[in-house]
Formats: C-alpha cells, sequence, structure tokens
C-alpha cells in the first residue's frame, strides 16, 4: 500500500545525502515522499567538544520532536549518533545495510600517521579516535603529536584541513564515499589499527511506536546482517552506560550464523592503555546479539574499562 512520508533530516550535506537516498528508495515502491529539513542543537553548537554538551543526541532531539508533533513520519539518521536508549515512544524500525564501517586518514601531506612531522597536529571530534590514536602514537614513541578537537560537518572539517590547522583528520570513511570524496582519503585504518564506533556506516530510521504501516513500508530498506551486528555493537555501549561520547569502540561482523564481536575502551586522560574484549556467538535473532554485546562489555569492566 503507497503511504505519503515526510522524513525529517538535519541540514548537512551528508544528513540530506541519506535522507534523499532513503527518499529514492521508498519512492521505487510507490510511496510519495517529501523532506523536512531542520538544524539540530548539535550543528549549532561548534565550539565545544559533544562529551561535555550533552552528547551525539544533540543531533537527534529537534527531529524526534517533529515525529512527536506529527510535522515528520520518520527520522533518518547515522546510526553512530542515535543515543542507545530511545525515549519512551520511539523506535529503531529499520536498520539499513551497512557502508564502509571504518575510520579513514586524510592529510595533504601525509600517507600515513608514520609520516606526520615533529609536533604535528590530529583533529577529531570524538572521544574513541582520541584513546585509539592515542594508543597508536604512544606505541609509535610520538608523544611529541598533539590530538586537538575538531567539530563542524563533513565540508567544515575538510575546510579547516585544507586551512593548515590540521596535519590530518580522522573522519568515517562511509561518509566520505556517500558524498563522493573517497579522493580524499589517503589511508584507511584496518578495524585491528582502528576500530570503529558501534553502528558507524550503517543509517538506521526512527519512528513513534505504534506506526505499524511505517514499519511494513520500511521492511523492505533492512538489512538483517547490518542490524544483528549494530545490535550487539550498541549493546555493548549501552552496557557501558549508553553515552555515544565515551571513548568506546565496538564492532561485530556477521559470518553465516556467527557474530564476532570486538570492543575497546581507553581512559583519554591516563596512560594511552587500551582495555580490549571480544567474543563470538551464533545468532539467530537480536536477544541473541544483545546477548553477546552483554557478555563481551562485562569482559571489558572486568579488564578496567568504566
Amino acid at each position: 500500500m503507497s503511504m505519503k512520508i515526510t522524513i525529517a533530516t538535519r541540514e548537512s550535506r551528508l544528513a540530506l545525502w541519506q535522507a534523499e537516498h532513503v527518499k529514492a528508495l521508498l519512492e521505487q515502491r510507490g510511496h510519495a515522499v517529501t523532506l523536512l529539513g531542520m538544524t539540530t542543537r548539535g550543528d549549532q553548537i561548534l565550539d565545544r567538544t559533544l562529551s561535555k554538551v550533552g552528547g551525539k543526541g544533540l543531533f537527534v532531539k529537534e527531529l524526534e520532536t517533529a515525529l512527536e508533533e506529527g510535522r515528520a513520519d520518520i527520522a533518518v539518521h547515522s546510526l553512530k549518533d542515535v543515543p542507545m536508549e530511545l525515549p519512551p515512544g520511539f523506535e529503531l524500525a529499520c536498520v539499513m545495510a551497512r557502508e564502509d564501517p571504518r575510520d579513514a586518514w586524510v592529510s595533504a601531506t601525509c600517507a600515513t600517521p608514520a609520516d606526520l612531522p615533529a609536533g604535528a597536529v590530529i583533529g577529531t571530534s570524538s572521544l574513541r579516535r582520541t584513546v585509539l590514536l592515542r594508543s597508536m602514537l604512544s606505541k609509535m614513541n610520538r608523544s611529541d603529536i598533539r590530538i586537538e578537537p575538531l567539530r563542524g560537518n563533513l565540508d567544515t572539517r575538510l575546510r579547516k584541513l585544507d586551512e593548515g590547522q590540521y596535519a590530518a583528520i580522522v573522519l568515517a570513511a562511509a561518509g566520505l564515499k556517500r558524498l563522493g570524496l573517497g579522493e580524499r582519503i589517503r589511508h584507511i585504518f584496518s578495524a585491528d589499527d582502528m576500530l570503529p564506533a558501534a553502528g558507524q556506516g550503517a543509517l538506521g530510521i526512527e519512528v513513534r511506536s505504534g506506526r505499524a504501516d511505517l514499519l511494513a513500508a520500511l521492511a523492505p530498506l533492512a538489512d538483517r546482517a547490518t542490524w544483528l551486528a549494530v545490535g550487539a555493537e550498541r549493546a555493548v555501549s549501552r552496557a557501558m552506560g549508553g553515552s555515544c561520547s565515551m571513548p568506546l569502540a565496538a564492532h561485530a561482523t556477521l559470518d553465516g550464523a556467527r557474530l564476532q564481536l570486538d570492543a575497546a575502551w581507553g581512559d583519554p586522560e591516563g596512560a594511552p592503555r587500551l582495555v580490549t574484549a571480544s567474543g563470538h556467538a551464533d545468532v539467530a535473532e537480536g536477544a541473541d546479539a544483545e546477548a553477546l554485546g552483554q557478555r563481551v562489555a562485562a569482559d571489558l569492566r572486568a579488564g578496567g574499562a568504566h
């Protein structure tokens, strides 16, 4: 049955690409789709790190308000920006097939971190990337390198790099590829070198609870393997306290029925040492993935993560 569907979206170029992508897929299935562009608090506050002003939930609150007031039917999010606990009355209706979940090294002058000149500055807005970079640089005996905050949308971050404010910046490979900026990537970190964030590279679609019509319309867009993987990743984060601004990495891959989950935690203020944990399980449904995530989180805590 065809429907009229309004998508709430942030107005950054990447967010609009994601919303247009979902719009096109729904229109192919006969639905009439419009976009409602919005600016969120997360887009407005650029002078402080997200961990100091309320976390990545600042990127979704206004969109949820539009759903609650009936101005929009669905909200399209980068899943790594979605809080681990949704407010009452909302649910994740769909997780779509994942783009590249890895982190990308972007620099005009340095092909890899090994090429950084003395005293160079790396830009990132992520506590996770900060602790992983600190660990990496410590192993290279590069205590001279500084890691500085980098806020703003993708284009703003690239402009700050091009202006020479940073020797290199670290971004999600998925966003660069989606916007046709793959040529800016000098190096893609393997998951062994820099473990991705929970949900990185995946798109999630949020709805008001009880909208069976929307769940049916969105079901063809869902990807089971991605949903199980990110379910385990998000369970780690939820069990560790639920904040998207935590210095925590979690990444899962599904091979047949077997889900492999790896996680890492670091202290941004302490020694550049990572606490790591891994696990695997055969999974058939979301509850199995959730249980694996809780088990790996317990191992992280046992190793000293908090």
